[in-house]
């Protein structure tokens, strides 16, 4: 009984110490709703890639394997390529939401890509999401572990509704909205940039290029050409 107690303040501090920073993102794309990335692309997003993040986690409860951080760490590649593609792609964008009017079904704002674009950067952002859930699921019973999974879906709206509720501020409206489609691509690559540093995958992806330059050079050399003949 005291365990199924205390599974209640431990859900709401587990999920607010690793969704803070979640807050902060949601409100930015909150920020971006227009006629074609709608306020439910953002809730089913944000609800897909935290079911990721449970489901990741509950090999903690089974006793599965744990995955190495530094290859969670390659996750912050996802919101790095998703900013560089709003970075190029930023004028049509603009345009396309100037000619669509026409509402989609609920079906298709799931299987949307600016849905699975939330829920990639949700995913992305979950390293410390698992590092935490892992051994708190670990050490739970199915009882306590269901009030603490209950806890998190049911806060994940309340995010999300704060997040939509700071975007109505006028002060913030006025700060953020404005800039918001120049904004969101640079957060979303520093924060797979700092994903990726901090996790420490940037070591992976450094080998990787090596291996990719040092397959370049012996193919380069056995066709006859060398680097400086191609400059």
């Amino acid at each position: 009984m005291n365990q199924l107690v205390t599974a209640i303040p431990t859900g709401l501090a587990a999920f607010t110490a690793t969704n803070i920073d979640d807050l902060v993102i949601l409100t930015l794309f909150f920020s971006q709703v227009n006629k074609t990335f709608r306020s439910r692309h953002i809730y089913i997003g944000q609800y897909l890639g935290f079911t990721a993040l449970v489901l990741a986690s509950m090999t903690g409860f089974f006793g599965g394997l744990v995955v190495p951080s530094n290859w969670i760490g390659l996750l912050g590649l996802m919101p790095i390529a998703t900013g560089l593609s709003r970075l190029l792609n930023k004028e049509s964008d603009c345009v396309e939401s100037e000619t669509v009017v026409a509402e989609k079904s609920a079906i298709a704002s799931f299987i949307s890509p600016q849905t699975y674009s939330v829920a990639a950067v949700t995913v992305a952002n979950g390293s410390d999401n698992i590092g935490i859930y892992m051994p708190l699921f670990a050490n739970s019973t199915w009882e306590s572990l269901l009030i603490i999974i209950g806890i998190f879906f049911s806060l994940v709206g309340v995010w999300c509704y704060a997040a939509y509720t700071l975007t109505r501020l006028p002060a913030i409206n006025q700060v953020i909205t404005p800039h918001s489609t120049t904004l969101v691509p640079f957060v979303l690559i520093a924060l797979g940039a700092y994903i990726v540093w901090e996790s420490g995958a940037s070591i992976l992806i450094t080998l990787v290029a090596s291996c990719l330059y040092l397959t370049w050079l012996i193919l380069a050399k056995n066709s006859g050409q060398s680097p400086e003949m191609e400059n």
